[in-house]
Order: structure tokens, then sequence, then C-alpha cells
């Protein structure tokens, strides 16, 4: 028996699906298919974080460029030395706060990673057709649906 996936709620072997409590032999899947499911109110909040959090990450440097060029403009008047210290200063402050946007980045590229809808994973067995699965983490469901395709593909050459 080879085994294509596992987590906690889903196995997908070379035998059987097992998934919400439900087994499903391999030799009875005749079609596998993914579809969108209806959004859940999740989702539409991962969405809604996500924008706010590049709303978050814009406005900084966007401030910034509006200051600095306020600054060049009011030189004649401030004189040119004060206002080089300030840009370098500034400048320097933006360059060590850096390493404090792994955390918010590494945020905004997981929420990408899980997607932004519900998928489901259909097969027909048994003369019927089985939602096995309906999850709105899009790589999970890749990974599911592609060990579910592997295992129909190799049951079918095998036989």
């Amino acid at each position: 028996m080879a085994l294509y996936y596992r987590d906690d709620a889903v196995q997908v072997t070379s035998e059987a699906i097992l998934a919400g409590g439900r087994r499903v032999p391999i030799a009875e899947i005749r079609y596998v298919w993914h579809a969108k499911g209806r959004t859940t109110l999740a989702v539409r909040g991962r969405v809604l974080s996500r924008g706010i959090l590049v709303l978050l990450l814009s406005l900084p440097p966007l401030v910034a460029v509006f200051c600095a060029l306020s600054l060049v403009w009011s030189a004649p008047e401030r004189g040119w030395l004060p206002v080089l210290l300030t840009l370098a200063g500034c400048v320097l402050l933006a360059l060590a706060a850096v390493p404090f946007l792994e955390l918010p980045l590494g945020w905004l590229d997981r929420s990408y990673e899980r997607g932004n809808r519900v998928h489901e994973l259909w097969v027909q067995a048994h003369g019927r057709e089985l939602l096995l699965l309906r999850t709105p983490d899009a790589l999970r469901f890749g990974q599911i649906y592609r060990a579910v395709q592997r295992a129909v593909e190799n049951h079918t050459y095998d036989r």
C-alpha cells in the first residue's frame, strides 16, 4: 500500500481515500474533479486582512516620499545642510527598519498561499457524486487533489 497524502483529517493511499469520516475505495472511483465552493466568512476575512496589510505596508513609503519632496522643496528657506542631514537620518532609520518587515511580509505571503476561495474535491463512486473535501486552504487542497489524482491514475495503470 502506497501512502500519497496524510494529515489530521485526510488520508490518501493506493487503496482508499479517508476524508470526513468517509472511506472511498480507489477501485470504485470513476471520476475526480474540483469545484469552487461558496465563500466563507473566514475567506472574506483573509482577503480583507490582506488588503489592510498591503495598505499598511504601502502607506509609510508613500508618506516618506511626500515628506522628502516637501523637505527638498523647502530647502532654500531652511538651508541645505539641515535638510540633507534629516534625509540621511530618515534613510538610515528606514534601512534599520527593513529587517522588521519580515514578519508582516511573511503573513502576506502565507495568505496568498492559502488562497481566496473555498475549494471542493468531488469524486464519482458507487454510481453517485460524493463531496470528499471542502477547504479554504489552497495549498493543502492542491496537495490532496494531486494525491488523489496520482492514486487513481496508478490504480488505473495497475489493472
